[in-house]
């Protein structure tokens, strides 16, 4: 096997090994719609589109994944969806 071969083995292993989590969104009957999607723009960098259909999706469905990526970097973001008064955990 060559070096290269064995490099982007080595590579393809660990990305493998990065662990996913995942902010999910719930419903409540507290938040308005634009609070909820002003607060996925500001938090979670969501486009108008995005963070309206993830609102609408918590609506109906009870519950919506709006960002994914590894815990360190999704903590934060979920702190500052809790702090403006919305329903969210890391999964």
């Amino acid at each position: 096997m060559s070096t290269i071969e064995e490099i982007s083995e080595e590579l393809l292993l660990e990305e493998e090994t990065v662990q996913q989590n995942e902010i999910v969104l719930f419903n409540d009957e507290v938040n308005t719609f634009d609070h909820v999607i002003n607060t996925l723009m500001s938090v979670c960098e969501h486009s108008p589109e995005q963070a309206e259909q993830c609102s609408l999706i918590v609506h109906y469905k009870g519950k919506c994944t709006v960002k994914t990526g590894e815990y360190e970097e999704l903590k934060p973001q979920c702190s500052k969806l809790l702090q403006a008064g919305l329903s969210a955990e890391i999964v």
